[in-house]
């Protein structure tokens, strides 16, 4: 298991309106209320961040997130800001990749300035330090910061190893973080600039934003999915929901007029009259009409989320439909 970790701490609205302002329900999505279908709360009762795998250790919580290896791996960083500045960025590397890896481990950040006791209970040698618990059982991984990209490559190493083993538990998200001083959501600093974008109306700087992210971390199911969202606004913007309507019941199998109003419908909250709609005109047409009208279709099962129940269906129906 320690195979991959050197000695060195290298880790071998109305939709007929222009688009309103949108907030996010979590990093990389749009939070569109009439896309909340039921059980889609986030994990825990929270209502806040999904794909959130960290969580700020202390004395109260220590031994749950422990237990919780017995079932996904968790990893843990113990870091000083006072102390070692080095430490700080390793966590937040981290904490980058535990979104990354959307729940094939919990990170669990230590501060060991403010919890001491739990540093001198594993007995930290110094910081920053990394170890692993699967199924209760710690394994140091490192003891000196290394880039992103190595620990990306050293976790996906450590994670094979466990799957080789039959340990193949995910966690659900966590609950989003809530600012002590403003009482409001934390927001991704990786999400902010697309989010500020939308708040100010600029629907084309969130995309390019959200495109930015996916072309530097094509694994970032956050920001695809953020992506997927911005560009359906992107795609309605002025559109007049009437006339769109219009357009596609003159013209069944035009695939411009029907991914159209599947984008408006989407964006009123109809996600399953959006797939039927565009389910159905995969059966009727052929070549590059239904090549586009799939690729659209699956374009906005990311803007939705890969794990809906809606989804599921719908991708069970394009499939009979391709078959």
């Amino acid at each position: 298991m320690r195979s991959g970790i050197g000695h060195n701490g290298a880790m071998t609205q109305q939709p007929s309106d222009p688009a309103p302002v949108r907030t996010f329900s979590r990093p990389g999505a749009v939070d569109l209320s009439g896309l909340q279908g039921p059980g889609s709360a986030a994990p825990g009762g929270g209502s806040g961040v999904s794909g959130a795998y960290t969580v700020q250790v202390d004395e109260q919580n220590f031994q749950a997130v422990l237990e919780s290896s017995m079932t996904a791996a968790v990893l843990l960083v113990f870091a000083s800001p006072s102390r070692s500045p080095e430490s700080v960025q390793l966590a937040d590397d981290l904490q980058v990749l535990s979104n990354e890896f959307e729940g094939r481990f919990l990170l669990g950040r230590v501060d060991i300035d403010a919890v001491p006791q739990i540093a001198q209970a594993v007995q930290v040698p110094s910081v920053p330090y990394v170890f692993l618990v699967a199924q209760g059982r710690p394994m140091p991984l490192l003891q000196s910061a290394a880039p992103i990209e190595d620990l990306r490559a050293a976790i996906t190493q450590v994670l094979q190893q466990l799957a080789t083993g039959g340990f193949t538990g995910r966690h659900q998200p966590r609950a989003s973080e809530v600012d002590a001083e403003t009482g409001e959501e934390a927001v991704d600093p990786r999400y902010a600039p697309a989010q500020d974008a939308l708040e100010r109306g600029d629907i084309d700087a969130a995309v390019a934003e959200y495109q930015k992210l996916v072309d530097a971390n094509p694994a970032d199911a956050e920001a695809a999915a953020g992506l997927a969202m911005a560009q359906v606004l992107q795609r309605t913007q002025g559109v007049d929901l009437n006339e769109a309507r219009a357009a596609a019941a003159a013209s069944p199998d035009d695939v411009p007029a029907q991914t159209l109003v599947a984008d408006l419908d989407l964006l009123g909250g109809h996600v399953d009259d959006a797939f039927n709609r565009l389910v159905d005109l995969v059966r009727r047409t052929t070549d590059a009409d239904r090549d586009e009208a799939r690729t659209h279709l699956i374009g906005l099962f990311g803007a939705v989320g890969n794990d809906d129940p809606r989804v599921l269906r719908a991708r069970r129906d394009l499939a009979s439909a391709l078959f």
